[in-house]
């Protein structure tokens, strides 16, 4: 069984707010606010969200973190954005 996304939750609380607890509505609305902080979240399916905690885990880094690293180095393997240049150290021209 599915429960109800927040948005019908708070719809619903809005219909019957006298009947609603301030416990409730608390809960509601916190999971509304946290909800529109992660607005810009993508969603993907399971097994690459599974993929994404791991890899997420290894690197040390947040989800979104590590979905912003994944964008970023394709996109500049793929010549969408300029490549990291590397420094230039001390080199006396002989390899």
């Amino acid at each position: 069984m599915n429960s109800p996304d927040t948005a019908t939750l708070l719809e619903d609380a809005a219909d019957r707010i006298a009947d609603i607890s301030r416990a409730d509505l608390q809960i509601m609305l916190r999971r509304a606010a946290l909800g529109l902080r992660n607005a810009g979240a993508v969603s993907m399916e399971d097994d690459v969200e599974e993929a994404l905690r791991d890899l997420a885990g290894e690197l040390g880094m947040t989800r979104n973190d590590t979905i912003r690293f994944i964008v970023r180095e394709w996109m500049e393997k793929n010549t969408y954005l300029p490549a990291h240049t590397l420094d230039d150290g001390e080199v006396d021209g002989t390899a």
